[in-house]
């Protein structure tokens, strides 16, 4: 990831409702939730949400599939992982975070050392 994706990540993700809806999409994992629950869930009309998604979809925070008649929205875990790698290796020092691999979990693991 570069420092220009890293800022439209950002400031998609600096309004509210597109936060929030992040947030939901995060806990709900790699399943999603429909758009429709997302409106319900944040009580935001369906238009709205509409406009919020296409933002989260255009910074690739979320990918979407059509299911039946719904459209189901999920967190994009790869693109999180890139946005939270990106700044432990460019923005602290070694050592106070560090990112090192798993591979019998086959998960990356973020060490964060107490600064204080």
């Amino acid at each position: 990831m570069d420092i220009q994706e890293a800022i439209i990540i950002y400031g998609t993700l600096s309004q509210e409702t597109r936060l929030r809806v992040f947030r939901l999409l995060v806990k709900a994992g790699p399943q999603g939730l429909p758009a429709g629950a997302l409106s319900d869930a944040l009580d935001t009309p369906h238009n709205t949400m509409s406009f919020h998604l296409k933002h989260l979809l255009h910074a690739g925070v979320v990918t979407s599939r059509k299911e039946g008649r719904s459209v189901i929205y999920a967190a994009n875990f790869d693109v999180v992982r890139d946005l939270i790698g990106f700044m432990v290796k460019d923005c602290c020092s070694a050592e106070f975070a560090n990112i090192r691999e798993d591979k019998k979990k086959g998960c990356s693991i973020i060490e964060l050392a107490d600064c204080c």
